[in-house]
């Protein structure tokens, strides 16, 4: 299976990449520049790819079996996220692409809280992700009104970490996974591990989903 990932050099993106290649899958690893090449792993396809152009994203995902967008804009250009991933949404719908969204947390609704979510909860969020809480959310309404593209969003729990790789999680849908204390956190590579199981055995078809231990 050929599976391309956008923001292939990113802090998820490149545990996506990791898992992916573990797995034997044929990795094309996109990234916004040549010099981050020097950042992925031997055995991926490294291409330079400018998301905003519609047309250079429909050339490079034409012969992909499955996308991966792991994008996430510089700081201060949280804004674009929901355009950049409409542009990924809209070449894939050419090709009946399944296209894999790592998204946010901001609009999981909050357990016991009378539907409140993550962004909308007074003082959840640090004032400092306030911008891609916003973004995210904005993204995932996107990726609702993409009907005719084949989407899945995933949603990661409140922390979302580098670790280790255990293989262990718990899925949701729509509520903020959390623990018997209250925690809401899963490792970066874990997160990996539980995104290319819905690739392995898709279950969240045009949904979201979110994991967690």
């Amino acid at each position: 299976m050929k599976i391309i990932i956008f923001g292939a050099a990113g802090e998820v993106g490149s545990r996506i990449v990791t898992e992916a290649l573990f797995r034997n899958y044929e990795v094309t690893a996109i990234v916004r520049n040549f010099e981050q090449f020097r950042l992925l792993p031997d055995g991926v396809i490294p291409r330079k790819g400018n998301v905003e152009n519609i047309l250079e994203v429909t050339k490079l995902i034409e012969d992909q079996d499955i996308i991966i967008s792991a994008i996430r804009p510089p700081s201060g250009q949280e804004e674009k996220l929901a355009p950049l991933t409409e542009s990924i949404l809209n070449a894939a719908k050419h090709f009946d692409t399944r296209v894999v969204v790592v998204g946010g947390a901001a609009s999981l609704k909050l357990p016991n809280q009378n539907d409140l979510t993550v962004l909308t909860a007074p003082n959840f969020l640090p004032k400092e992700v306030i911008s891609i809480a916003k973004a995210c959310f904005a993204q995932y309404e996107s990726c609702k009104k993409a009907i005719n593209t084949n989407w899945t969003y995933l949603s990661p729990p409140a922390i979302l970490i580098p670790g280790i790789r255990t293989g262990n999680y718990r899925l949701g849908l729509n509520e903020l996974v959390v623990d018997n204390d209250g925690t809401s956190q899963i490792s970066m590579e874990d997160f990996a591990v539980a995104l290319i199981d819905e690739i392995q055995k898709p279950q969240h078809i045009k949904k979201r989903f979110t994991v967690a231990y």
